[in-house]
């Protein structure tokens, strides 16, 4: 007679679930400030450190990626706690911030394979949609995790 399978208690998480929206935006900021250094470098023609920068920027974007579906999966969607034109501000910024999300995910795709495949001219004409749009959607994101967790709106 085969014998039952024991179960196992459940691994402790590393990072309490509380803790993701924390770290979610903490990856935000952080591609933020990569996305405004790799800027400044390519600006003073730094483009060896321009590219380093940037393959940051977008390994804090892919670690924030997967920690926010990750999290979202688990814990499910937080309700904005605020009412008025509080509320109205929040989905606004939520709204604008999750389309460009989506949007911009193939933009920094694409603009990083052109850069690192050397292409150049056409890294710098996408670039110039593609930055702006990242640094609104890292920002907002920073935004989004304030107004839901730690702005008191009682």
């Amino acid at each position: 007679m085969p014998l039952a399978p024991v179960p196992r208690p459940a691994a402790p998480r590393l990072i309490p679930l509380s803790s993701f929206p924390a770290v979610n935006a903490s990856l935000n900021a952080t591609t933020f400030v990569l996305l405004l250094t790799g800027y400044a470098l390519v600006k003073r023609r730094k483009l060896r450190a321009h590219r380093y920068v940037m393959i940051a920027a977008l390994c804090t974007s892919a670690a924030f990626l997967a920690s926010y579906l990750y999290y979202h999966a688990h814990a499910g969607s937080t309700r904005f706690p605020g009412t008025g034109i509080a509320r109205t501000i929040y989905l606004g910024i939520l709204l604008t911030h999750t389309v460009l999300a989506t949007a911009i995910v193939p933009m920094v795709l694409v603009t990083a394979w052109r850069g690192l495949r050397d292409r150049h001219p056409q890294h710098r004409l996408i670039a110039r949609w593609t930055l702006p749009l990242w640094l609104y959607v890292s920002i907002t994101g920073v935004v989004v995790y304030w107004m839901l967790y730690r702005m008191s709106w009682h």
